[in-house]
């Protein structure tokens, strides 16, 4: 999205309907979908929680709940609609369709059978099923995937004689299976492909961090938004996109292309739209916020200037070849330093000593904030920061650590 699509003006705000009694309407259309209240499970990685937790409540949605793996709310499908456009740090937003006792074959297909998938997807449609099992009788997630997807197929199919399509990469229906100690809890997703993929990436650099953990850094920071935003180890500039999406107030979900729900049968297209442009409405780009990267690696720079003006914000940045362990801003500017530190070895670099001396760099900061991401709670430690607290976070498989501190003062 660039600077002219936020230029549009603004439509009217959309207001919820009213919700309806029926928790599971019959018909198919736009109030099918969009006039009763379900419960939703916004997923995150393992450690961000109390960062979506936080996200959640401040969009208003209602009986808000902290669990393991993400956060539970309650809502309409506009507010599933306002989440997925929303939230910075989740990754897929399930609606709960059911939950039932699932201790045999019969039980499960029994339950996935009381559901009417004709509401979600079409004979000539396409399906996925995730399935995850645990403690359970059933104990097998790929061939309780399967068997999900019989179910369904048979169901819709016994319509008009067709049947839906299996596609990973592209479904228009994505389902999940949770099931825990014979309990089963069977969603939809309303995301389709993981929020991360926000759309403005045309580059992965090496090791990508994900959209979500980046701005999981920024909103932990405690960054004020006005501040200069620093990231020595910029790469292709992810935290700086995010870091600026957070300061212009502009919904992370604005560049997608798609989400899932989308692609439901009887999708509300004239109230999604209009939620869209509420979301365009808002954004208020800072003019004299500067978001200023560096990186040893001018290849990753160029890539980094092309995501920035891919969401619009490339005139507030400022972008330089420069080595971390001579990093040295101005002094007194008290600037919020944010970073996705080097986990493994790079090219010439000891990561041990590359994190001892960036620590002694940061360490002269007189007024400066940091937050960091490091790879273990080892290299954190050769950062020396005192008083610096400590959040683990699950990255890919591996146990981070995201260290904050604010050097100086008392």
């Amino acid at each position: 999205m660039n600077r002219a699509a936020l230029d549009g003006s603004a439509a009217r705000p959309y207001r919820p309907a009213r919700a309806s009694r029926a928790t599971h309407p019959a018909a198919v259309g736009p109030l099918a979908l969009t006039a009763g209240r379900w419960t939703y499970f916004a997923t995150c990685a393992p450690g961000v929680e109390p960062i979506l937790h936080d996200e959640v409540r401040a969009l208003g949605l209602a009986t808000v709940e902290r669990q393991v793996g993400g956060v539970r709310f309650d809502g309409t499908m506009r507010d599933a609609w306002r989440a997925n456009l929303w939230l910075r740090t989740a990754v897929r937003v399930l609606r709960r369709e059911a939950r039932f006792e699932a201790a045999s074959e019969g039980a499960l297909d029994r339950g996935i059978g009381e559901i009417d998938w004709s509401r979600f997807v079409a004979s000539d449609g396409t399906l996925w099923i995730d399935a995850q099992t645990r403690e359970s009788s059933l104990d097998h997630s790929r061939y309780l995937a399967q068997r999900i997807k019989d179910v369904i197929v048979d169901q819709v199919r016994a319509g008009d004689g067709t049947r839906p399509d299996v596609d990973r990469e592209s479904a228009a229906v994505r389902v999940h299976l949770h099931l825990f100690r014979d309990r089963a809890t069977l969603s939809v997703d309303t995301s389709g492909a993981s929020l991360h993929r926000r759309g403005w990436r045309t580059a992965q650099g090496r090791a990508p961090l994900a959209e979500t953990l980046a701005a999981a850094i920024v909103l932990r920071s405690g960054w004020n938004r006005r501040a200069p935003l620093v990231d020595p180890f910029c790469g292709t500039g992810t935290v700086l996109v995010e870091g600026g999406l957070i300061a212009a107030n502009l919904a992370p979900g604005l560049t997608r292309e798609r989400f899932g729900f989308e692609r439901w049968r009887g999708h509300d297209a004239a109230g999604w739209a209009a939620a869209r442009e509420e979301a365009r409405a808002a954004a208020r780009i800072p003019k004299k916020l500067r978001l200023v990267g560096s990186d040893v690696v001018p290849a990753r720079l160029e890539e980094a200037r092309a995501h920035l003006e891919a969401v619009g914000l490339g005139h507030l940045a400022r972008l330089e070849v420069a080595d971390a362990r001579e990093f040295a801003p101005r002094p007194g500017w008290n600037a919020t330093v944010l970073s996705n530190l080097p986990y493994g070895e790079r090219v010439g670099d000891d990561v041990e000593a590359l994190h001892g001396a960036f620590g002694e760099r940061l360490r002269a900061l007189d007024g400066y904030s940091v937050a960091l991401l490091t790879g273990s709670s080892r290299l954190a430690g050769l950062l020396r920061l005192s008083r610096a607290e400590r959040h683990r976070i699950l990255n890919g498989g591996i146990e981070c650590q995201l260290v904050t501190a604010r050097i100086g003062g008392e």
